[in-house]
């Protein structure tokens, strides 16, 4: 048995079995560390010079080779260089930091307002319209980490799902649940828009927000959107509009179908864009149309950096001792090395 594995000792290791969260006061002291390969080359070399030699005519009775005993005497010195690397790192002074971060953000209340319609059901997105804009806006209220959000859901009619939490656990919850035919009735933008006025009217944040998501044109409703948006501006609310349009599929019209048809779809979908752009222009916001799953979601990241929260952050660092341990190990070693060598290793003289 060699020291070959001890020679293998690298550096870095040492620095590996910490977190991020130690550093070293004495950082230069593990230059120290250096020394260990010299020592065990040391050990090496010298290794048969640690006993008298003694003549003898003939090694034939030791021809079995060496005990147990003898081979195990290798582990005084490595639990001597173990000891000697356990000290140096305590030299070092390694520390704990503890961090500690106060936020003070200007909040940014945004309230979400989506179509549940049943013309919500269709699959021209992955898996439907309704699934995809639940997952896009979940993963949007996931980066919102310092505004408080609500939730707002429409088809005939529209109610309250969530009112403004800085709990965004509970939001994702009430959309990850969201479905269509929750709500009775053709499409009320101008109702569904109102709701969520209503809810964030009364705020204090410096910015209010609301993200409003259909598929179709207004059919019903006591209030009409552009009402609705004239009210929001009023209240001081922006909206960002967002229409789910594919290029292949608008209501249940196909491109495939005949020219006559063609044309009511693209009615249809200037009578959609129209109204939402008209509601972001009243409000100072802006009209966006998704028209595949990846582009809905590059539009809530294009929302997501119109809107953002300025965050000043004071960190407060406090630093606790982590040498202790390591003093403990290096004197526990040497107490052992020096019982294994004056008992069971004992040579005598």
């Amino acid at each position: 048995m060699t020291f070959e594995f001890v020679f293998m000792f690298d550096l870095f290791d040492i620095f590996n079995i910490f977190n991020d969260n130690v550093v070293f006061k004495h950082k230069l002291l593990l230059a120290l560390l250096l020394l260990i390969p010299l020592l065990v080359l040391y050990y090496y070399m010298q290794r048969r010079q640690r006993h008298a030699t003694v003549r003898m005519s003939t090694l034939a009775a030791f021809s079995g080779g060496s005990s147990l005993r003898g081979r195990l005497r290798i582990l005084l010195p490595i639990l001597r260089i173990l000891a000697l690397t356990a000290l140096i790192v305590a030299l070092a002074r390694p520390q704990s930091v503890h961090k500690e971060e106060e936020i003070t953000a200007d909040g940014i209340d945004i309230f979400l307002v989506m179509d549940v319609s049943t013309s919500m059901e269709e699959r021209d997105f992955s898996p439907n319209r309704l699934e995809a804009s639940k997952r896009v806006a979940i993963e949007f209220v996931e980066n919102r980490k310092h505004d408080r959000i609500g939730l707002a859901l429409f088809a005939g009619e529209a109610f309250t799902q969530c009112p403004l939490t800085t709990d965004h656990r509970v939001v994702n919850e009430f959309l990850a649940t969201a479905k269509t035919r929750m709500l009775e009735g053709k499409t009320a933008i101008g109702t569904g828009l109102a709701t969520a006025v209503n809810r964030i009217k009364d705020s204090k944040a410096k910015s209010k927000v609301i993200i409003l998501l259909t598929d179709g044109i207004n059919e019903s409703g006591e209030v009409s959107p552009l009402e609705a948006a004239e009210i929001a501006k009023e209240m001081d609310v922006k909206v960002y509009t967002i229409a789910m349009l594919s290029n292949g599929l608008v209501g249940r019209r196909s491109m495939r179908e005949s020219t006559s048809r063609y044309n009511q779809r693209v009615q249809y979908v200037n009578k959609i864009e129209q109204v939402l752009v008209n509601i972001s222009k009243i409000t100072g916001g802006r009209y966006f149309r998704a028209t595949s799953s990846d582009a809905l979601s590059n539009v809530y990241k294009s929302i997501d950096e119109l809107e953002k929260t300025k965050i000043e952050v004071t960190t407060i660092k406090r630093h606790s001792e982590e040498f202790y341990p390591w003093i403990g190990w290096a004197l526990l070693l040497l107490i052992l090395e020096l019982l294994l060598r004056y008992t069971v290793f004992r040579v005598v003289p």
